[in-house]
């Protein structure tokens, strides 16, 4: 019996006064879509070693999160808004550091996508959700998950980039739930996605590693949006050996005979 890739899906901390390491279920539920298995990945860093982790693993997905990278990981002396969770933040840089020299791919989705901006060098903003924003990403606090996801804009993908190849389009319209943004790209990610305002939603690495994350959330509601699909799909041939174009080649490719 062949044996399916398997991804580890990092967790969060929740309920401080009795520890729980956990992941939205949502985040799961992608698994069939990217054809693998899915393994939790605790976020506690003091005794979970992210090399060995990493070793016997194909891929690593970095999901969204309530909490907030710490800003002193981006040099800002602003104390910024949390909650902050000090474990996802070292297992993640960790669990980045180590892909890189393994060579795993990785997929950030929403605090992944900030957290693998940070490790490449770019620092943050907290302010996507102001009132008066020509774009505004994210609802009011407190709305249940349906209205939260409801909120959506679009976004342009880069000419001949990753996810135009993927999506086989040169925008598409996605979710928008994120307080935090990028303020400060660096020089070490290529942007793959833009909204309308300018704010920055999709990226990975100039130097090649197999690394991408989006600032929406293909997640939600998957097996309904054919863009998201099409996402995980190209994540799954990625834990398969593909390289970022050959992957995405290859996705366009199904989805025009499909069509």
């Amino acid at each position: 019996m062949s044996k399916r890739p398997l991804v580890g899906v990092i967790c969060c901390q929740r309920n401080p006064e009795d520890p729980i390491q956990a992941v939205a279920e949502r985040y799961l539920k992608a698994a069939p879509f990217v054809g693998a298995d899915f393994v939790l990945v605790p976020s506690m860093p003091d005794i979970m070693d992210a090399g060995s982790i990493l070793s016997r693993l194909d891929g690593i997905l970095l999901t969204g999160s309530p909490s907030n990278v710490a800003p002193n990981l981006y040099r800002s002396t602003d104390p910024g808004d949390g909650p902050f969770d000090p474990g996802r933040d070292g297992m993640a840089f960790r669990l980045i550091a180590e892909s890189v020299e393994q060579d795993r791919p990785v997929l950030g989705i929403c605090r992944g996508f900030q957290e693998i901006a940070v490790a490449y060098g770019a620092t943050l903003r907290p302010d996507l959700a102001e009132a008066g924003r020509e774009q505004v990403h994210h609802t009011e606090p407190g709305l249940p998950l349906d209205g939260m996801f409801a909120l959506e804009h679009r976004v342009d993908l880069a000419f001949k980039g990753v996810l135009e190849r993927v999506m086989g389009a040169p925008s598409i319209t996605v979710n928008s739930a994120h307080f935090q943004g990028i303020r400060d790209l660096g020089d070490k990610l290529a942007v793959e996605a833009t909204s309308a305002d300018g704010v920055v939603e999709g990226i990975r690495p100039v130097s090649g590693e197999r690394i991408l994350a989006v600032q929406w959330h293909p997640e939600w509601r998957v097996a309904d949006n054919p863009d998201s699909r099409e996402l995980f799909a190209w994540f799954g041939l990625l834990l398969r050996g593909a390289t970022m174009k050959e992957a995405a080649d290859r996705v366009a490719e199904d989805a025009r005979q499909a069509g």
